[in-house]
């Protein structure tokens, strides 16, 4: 690839002293389940008093992250969001959600 393809945001500069701004993210790896240490809780807080269902420690792209989502909203059968890898399960779900990534693979806390 070009390095000129690699710039973000600027198409053109006049200003002799701009430096281009790179994208240069690094690949993040998703780990195999086998190897992810995942930890289910619930939690309540600043949440209006509901209840959450919420999984920390997954290690890997935002893309995966995306895809254990979907796979607990469907086999759970709710509501759900994945952000700041963090997988968010709507309702009080911790015994399915453990037997579902236990079936999957993942070792969980």
């Amino acid at each position: 690839m070009s390095k000129n393809k690699n710039r973000t945001g600027v198409v053109y500069s006049t200003n002799t002293n701009f430096n281009y701004q790179e994208n240069n993210k690094p690949f993040e790896q998703t780990f195999p389940p086998k190897m992810q240490k995942l930890i289910v809780k619930l939690d309540s807080k600043m949440r209006a008093g509901k209840t959450v269902t919420l999984i920390d420690g997954f290690i890997g792209s935002e893309d995966g992250l995306e895809a254990l989502c979907k796979l607990l909203k469907t086999k759970v059968g709710t509501g759900g969001s994945s952000k700041d890898g963090q997988v968010i399960i709507q309702g009080s779900q911790k015994d399915r959600v453990i037997i579902i990534l236990k079936a999957e693979g993942y070792n969980v806390r």
